[in-house]
């Protein structure tokens, strides 16, 4: 439910900071920070919307106050309403988490002006690198290295053309008040940087209200690492080394692991010494975030600093002992930082993979919502963190993100550490939300990964036509097979187990079958299976391999561990129906296989097969969301790949387009409207 430490931060009780705090924040980070002052002996007051009434983290607080409506803007952006929950429970100080008003300037200065700590910077770090043009000054000015580029702000195309000559192609053309690649346009040419200026300004004026643009070098297929920088009020800044974040999708961190395997000690004190340049050119006081682009010569570039707590921190207190959260209290109450540099240490490895309510079948994940049914988290493995902020019967909903949880795993090296998230993800049980597990085990094992040839186009350059799940090689098709046929009989055998009472009026005769002979069907491919057991052990005949499988067979458990010919196995059977249908989760993927006994299988050649639905001539919602526009009318003729609506999920607006040519007969939706994965938007003639 909560994160299972493995931090050995400790703390001395004699030490004094605050009574009170209130989180400003929801889900995991909410349940993370309130985690860390329970140990400190810290009252804590949680903030929710009303439909986060009854979250994790309101029930983890000492106290809790509903600050609006479900929509964040009316909630946990609403500083008014945190600031009068904040009057009314005399909280002393604000944690923010990250994300929503966590390097918001102005809630920083409201906190300040009823004398309320805020947990996190001061105000002037907060807006000195909030602003792209203003940090990147300030970097080179404390001899960070930067990317290479024109300074100030470009006045208009005919310049950013001779800025882009200057600087050599490619250039990158992007938003200086910008965010969440919004306003960012990569130019190879002269007519691309024409457009790139254009289309970039005029993005940046919608977006931020801002069109002030800057052009910076494009360094082609970079690593994304990053230095965990803590200050003082006192002057004192330390590096507690690095983050490697190079795996992404739609520039957002898949996973993450700290050290990082590409840097030598020389570079990582290098980068480690303009993070805490830079922080001291900013009087920075409080834990943050010094992200660099690294090029296949380990040359390193900055990109932007984050004044606040980021995601993937959990990376960094595995390894080094830490409680970053604890750092950042003490150093808001105006302590000194305990450590000097000599004593940061890195040991072991440290891995983590965000573990989502998404689809990693669309687009490496479209957001999924619904009701955790079932849910269990495998910290009963060893070196095995989870930070999360849901329960069994916890919703996913389309007003937050769609984050399930952090899982961390750490070992003694790399290898260690990769093996046992390997078996975490297998021993995750995640039902009633699509899950993007089998992505992140794929990422996992992939041999480019393991040898740590990664960059941040990992994902588009290893999976070019998308995600396609594990591709089994033909061992393990057999013991996909063989476990799922062992599934099947044992499941055939409970079924006719009857305690025959002695006083029981009808003799019960029990079928004896010695060999089932099964029909398995995988991927439109039918095997001839013959299974028999022993005791725990099945021996299964597939096409002409025999294997034996052996497992406790406890139907009941979520989980499953299976020892197929010696090799050890956790699967899930996720459902079964009587008509054959089965489907299991092996190896993080998830696989539909059919198994009907010989006969059946003989019987089932006969019955009629449903006719598949024309889907060209329909538009369904891929995902659950809200409609934003819809650009049609019943009458109206449509090209194919024509827009037809938007839907925004999860902050992301997605456009959805025509099947095919042809007029419009219906449509039943209209912007403003909730709806849910396969809802039909509008039918075509």
């Amino acid at each position: 439910m909560v994160s299972r430490s493995l931090c050995s931060a400790g703390y001395d009780s004699n030490e004094k900071t605050f009574d009170k705090i209130l989180i400003a924040n929801r889900g995991e980070i909410a349940c993370r920070v309130i985690k860390t002052c329970k140990k400190m002996g810290i009252k804590t007051v949680a903030i929710h919307s009303d439909v986060d009434a009854s979250s994790v983290h309101v029930k983890m607080a000492d106290e809790a106050v509903c600050v609006g409506p479900a929509p964040t803007s009316k909630s946990y952006l609403n500083m008014d309403a945190i600031m009068e929950a904040i009057k009314k429970t005399r909280a002393q100080a604000v944690h923010p988490g990250y994300g929503f008003l966590s390097e918001n300037k102005e809630f920083a200065k409201c906190l300040a002006a009823e004398d309320v700590i805020f947990i996190g910077p001061d105000t002037h770090a907060i807006q000195a690198m909030g602003d792209k043009i203003e940090s990147k000054l300030l970097a080179k000015k404390a001899k960070v290295n930067t990317i290479p580029g024109f300074d100030g702000v470009v006045k208009d195309a005919d310049e950013a053309v001779r800025i882009a000559r200057e600087i050599g192609y490619p250039v990158m053309i992007k938003a200086s008040a910008g965010g969440g690649g919004k306003g960012m346009r990569i130019a190879w040419d002269d007519e691309e940087t024409r457009d790139g200026f254009r289309f970039s300004s005029q993005e940046a004026a919608s977006s931020f209200g801002d069109d002030r643009l800057l052009i910076e070098k494009f360094i082609d297929n970079p690593r994304h690492i990053e230095i965990q920088v803590l200050g003082d009020k006192h002057g004192n800044a330390l590096w507690l080394n690095e983050r490697e974040c190079s795996i992404q999708r739609r520039n957002q961190k898949v996973v993450e692991e700290a050290p990082s395997i590409f840097l030598d000690s020389e570079t990582r004190r290098a980068m480690g010494e303009q993070a805490v340049a830079l922080a001291k050119a900013v009087k920075y006081s409080s834990a943050g975030t010094v992200e660099f682009l690294v090029d296949s010569k380990k040359n390193f570039y900055f990109l932007e600093m984050n004044t606040r707590l980021q995601v993937e921190h959990p990376v960094t207190e595995c390894i080094t002992g830490l409680d970053l959260v604890q750092e950042m209290i003490r150093v808001a109450k105006g302590y000194p930082l305990r450590h000097k540099q000599a004593d940061i240490p890195i040991n072991g490895w440290a891995v983590e993979c965000r573990v989502y309510a998404e689809d990693p079948y669309k687009s490496f994940g479209l957001p999924s919502v619904g009701r955790l049914s079932q849910y269990q988290e495998p910290i009963h493995l060893p070196g095995v963190r989870v930070d999360s902020g849901i329960q069994p019967g916890s919703d996913i909903s389309i007003y937050y993100d769609p984050m399930i949880s952090k899982l961390i795993t750490y070992g003694s090296d790399r290898t260690e550490a990769l093996k046992r998230m390997e078996d975490a993800l297998d021993n995750y049980v995640i039902r009633g939300v699509t899950h993007n597990i089998a992505l992140l085990r794929e990422v996992i094992i992939n041999s480019r990964f393991i040898e740590g040839d990664i960059n941040t186009k990992f994902l588009s350059d290893v999976y070019p036509d998308g995600f396609k799940g594990h591709k089994l090689t033909e061992n393990e098709r057999n013991q996909l097979l063989a476990i799922a046929s062992s599934l099947f009989v044992a499941f055939q055998l409970r079924a006719q187990h009857f305690q025959e009472h002695e006083n029981s009026r009808v003799p019960i005769i029990q079928p004896q079958v010695a060999n089932w002979q099964l029909s398995v069907k995988l991927h439109d491919e039918v095997h001839t299976v013959v299974a028999s057991n022993s005791g725990p052990t099945f021996s299964v005949e597939v096409d002409g391999s025999k294997l034996n499988v052996t497992s406790t067979w406890n139907l009941a458990s979520p989980l499953l561990s299976v020892s197929v010919d010696g090799t050890p196995r956790t699967v899930q059977c996720l459902s079964r129906e009587a008509g054959g249908n089965m489907s299991i989760q092996f190896l993080g993927t998830v696989y539909k296989v059919h198994i009907l006994t010989k006969l059946a299988a003989e019987l089932n050649k006969f019955m009629l097969e449903k006719a598949a639905e024309d889907t060209s001539s329909i538009l369904r919602s891929p995902m659950p969301g809200v409609v934003v526009t819809v650009s049609v009318k019943p009458g109206d003729m449509v090209a194919e790949g024509q827009e037809i609506c938007v839907i925004e999920a999860m902050k992301m607006q997605n456009s959805m387009t025509a099947g095919k040519t042809g007029k419009v007969k219906s449509v039943r939706c209209k912007a403003g409207d909730t709806v849910g994965e396969g809802d039909l938007l509008v039918e075509l003639e």
